[in-house]
């Protein structure tokens, strides 16, 4: 580890500390646009069942800044453009089929979707969260938001191209890391007060290594994976094809994407009925549907359940994948190619996703349950999505730290 740092730090790796310096700048950036609020809202609102976003983004929704949305609506676009290439229109299909440019053309109507759906969610958030508006107050501060958000994407672009990591991704993660140390001194004003003494202190270390130990379960499950061995039928019998080829399957290969799916669906109501300001509405959703209620919880659960499934085999195609196999001479050993494959692989999948979607399950679940058991703020909680997406991101960025490191030692050495 200390060796690594070393080299790091080393003058050769100079265009390395450059990226991270202009990483850190563009973070910078964000943070700060997450302090400045939209002109005429309030600046401090009650976000209820928009704690997702709000944690998401950095609190930029409480405090209704013009990075309130954050880069949610291109992840819902991404989402949304992923489903349609599954057989659904031919045109999508056929672009995912063509390589790097069907890729871009695709990255491109993603973009572009952000940004509709962008303008939407604020037309919607503006007419929930400003009282009294006019239609022209409600455009105005649509515009403003769909504005912070085409920055960020922006933003996320310049980071991926001459930073670390995947731009979005680390603009979520830096706004789920900055609200940490928030939720830290709150757990830590509640627990030990005057009052409670070592007994609070107590209740605050417990806190802590309980908050940690989930941090190490994330990162076993995260990291966990199941391997298909692979043999190919055309390899040579030298050295080199006897070494092991495998395939990884990951206990949990469709990482939050089912957490925002689910999240999304169990808050549309609620968004509905403020939107609508309906007082009947309302009160049959706080009832039965927010994630505060059994029911609300319950529905949230089987979501997540349900889409982790789906989003599985979305992403890992068992027919695509034993025909990719078929045409390169591959097979699984004892397994025939063709149907056989196609059931082993779903087989293997089934199993893992059954397991990786109740640990989903538990970790996204866990904040409501703590904050109902215990007297603690909203605002402090243990586990959830944003320590999933901030592990995960956190163990990409790793490892490209780690091949950039190990790229710069050979050009030393070819250059020695």
């Amino acid at each position: 580890m200390f060796k690594k740092i070393k080299q790091f730090f080393s003058p050769a790796n100079k265009g390395l500390r450059k990226k991270v310096w202009f990483t850190f700048a563009m973070l910078f950036v964000f943070k700060l646009g997450t302090s400045v609020v939209v002109p005429g809202v309030n600046a401090d609102l009650d976000v209820g069942f928009l704690e997702l976003l709000n944690v998401l983004g950095g609190g930029a929704m409480q405090n209704f800044s013009i990075f309130a949305l954050g880069v949610m609506p291109y992840i819902t676009a991404s989402i949304i453009m992923q489903l349609l290439q599954m057989d659904i229109i031919p045109y999508f299909t056929e672009l995912a089929k063509q390589g790097q440019t069907g890729r871009n053309k695709i990255n491109q109507i993603t973009r572009v979707l952000g940004i509709i759906l962008a303008f939407i969610q604020g037309y919607m958030f503006s007419f929930a969260f400003i009282p009294n508006g006019t239609v022209s107050d409600y455009i105005e501060v649509s515009l403003v938001l769909t504005a912070g958000t085409s920055l960020l994407l922006w933003i996320g672009d310049e980071i991926t191209k001459k930073g670390l990591g995947n731009g979005t991704s680390m603009i979520i993660m830096a706004g789920i890391l900055a609200s940490t140390p928030y939720m830290f001194t709150q757990a830590f004003s509640s627990l030990v007060t005057v009052d409670s003494g070592a007994l609070g202190v107590f209740k605050f270390a417990f806190f802590v290594i309980l908050y940690l130990v989930i941090v190490l379960g994330v990162l076993f499950v995260q990291l966990a994976e199941r391997r298909i061995p692979i043999q190919y039928a055309n390899k040579t019998d030298n050295i080199f094809a006897n070494k092991q080829t495998y395939i990884p399957f990951r206990l949990n290969s469709a990482g939050v994407v089912p957490v925002i799916f689910a999240s999304a669906l169990i808050s549309a109501p609620a968004l509905i009925a403020q939107f609508s300001k309906n007082e009947d509405m309302m009160m049959f959703v706080n009832k039965w549907l927010s994630l505060s209620s059994t029911t609300g919880f319950l529905i949230f659960i089987i979501f997540i359940v349900a889409f982790s499934f789906f989003y599985t085999f979305i992403v890992i195609k068992p027919k695509e994948m034993a025909e990719n196999l078929q045409k390169s001479g591959g097979y699984i050993p004892g397994i025939r190619p063709g149907d056989e494959t196609i059931k082993y692989v779903s087989k293997v999948l089934i199993r893992l996703t059954v397991v990786g979607s109740v640990f989903l399950a538990i970790i996204a679940g866990l904040p409501y349950v703590f904050a109902m058991v215990s007297d603690l703020p909203s605002t402090v909680s243990i586990g959830g999505t944003g320590l999933l997406i901030v592990i995960g991101v956190i163990l990409e960025l790793y490892k490209q730290l780690e091949s950039s490191l190990i790229s710069q030692r050979y050009k030393r050495r070819g250059m020695n």
